[in-house]
């Protein structure tokens, strides 16, 4: 029975990758950074709960070496946990920007830094990174997050040469929209949408666009996610990308077909950006 471990597993995308390997035969470390408070996981079988914060090397540390000895083994990492900083970068603060980079980027980094030397040693293992299609394209106030999912993109892509001619396999994932509770406990702004100032009404503007519940109905379920992680994880190809989401696959086949310029303002005016206001 082969095993994997899932970070940011305490709901949405995690929370769905978890049920999805366990109903198809494997064990599952899923971890999380307060794995007391969860309810539902933790009574799967062949499934176990770990505290683990990508932000602390210890707890990473401690997560993976745990996992390894109470399955004796380990076959596959799930990089998923993470959230959004969204708002104008000029309003945001040192510590958010760091928090940021250190969640989205450099936690997925410690982890894998922790796994390689173990699956160096057993000549196999595959790491499968979740990004998403805000990886590839860019929208407006979400430019720290960008520069995460960005960052991670060609980390991954330049990994992947180092580790495969070890046995090691490297996988990216990229979901569009997704029907989970991202926009609530896993999206911070950075500054109060309510507040005045220069970036005011082409924020309120995007807002209006993003939030509207009518999106909803082109984005994926957390288990269709799920199911395109479990692809990545399983597939004998050596395909890279794995873009997850009918969302986000019209938006990467339209940013391939046209010119960078004429993409984005398609972007700027699909959320009414086109004009300039009053700084």
């Amino acid at each position: 029975m082969k095993t994997v471990l899932i970070t940011g597993t305490s709901s949405g995308i995690g929370k769905a990758a978890v049920k999805h390997f366990q109903q198809n035969g494997w064990q599952v470390a899923a971890t999380m950074r307060r794995p007391e408070n969860e309810t539902e996981l933790g009574q799967l079988e062949n499934v176990k709960l770990y505290a683990l914060d990508v932000t602390s090397n210890e707890s990473v540390k401690n997560a993976i070496q745990s996992a390894i000895k109470d399955f004796g083994g380990l076959d596959v990492i799930v990089n998923n946990a993470g959230y959004g900083l969204a708002g104008p970068f000029e309003t945001a603060t040192e510590e958010q920007i760091a928090r940021q980079y250190d969640t989205n980027l450099f936690g997925v980094m410690r982890v894998m830094r922790e796994a390689l030397p173990y699956f160096r040693e057993q000549k196999a293992g595959t790491f499968v990174n979740i990004t998403s299609i805000g990886g590839l394209i860019t929208l407006p106030f979400n430019s720290l997050y960008h520069g995460t999912k960005w960052a991670l993109e060609g980390f991954t892509e330049s990994l992947a040469y180092e580790v495969e001619p070890l046995g090691i396999k490297v996988r990216l994932v990229e979901p569009g929209g997704v029907r989970t509770d991202f926009a609530g406990r896993s999206l911070v702004m950075t500054m109060d949408p309510a507040e005045q100032n220069a970036y005011s009404e082409i924020l309120q503007k995007t807002l209006k666009v993003f939030m509207d519940p009518a999106r909803q109905d082109s984005y994926s379920s957390g288990e269709q996610i799920a199911e395109v992680i479990y692809e990545a994880a399983t597939s004998e190809s050596n395909q890279l990308r794995f873009i997850a989401g009918e969302d986000a696959k019209e938006f990467w086949a339209g940013r391939q077909s046209m010119k960078v310029e004429d993409f984005n303002n398609m972007i700027k005016d699909n959320l009414g950006l086109g004009k300039e206001v009053e700084a």
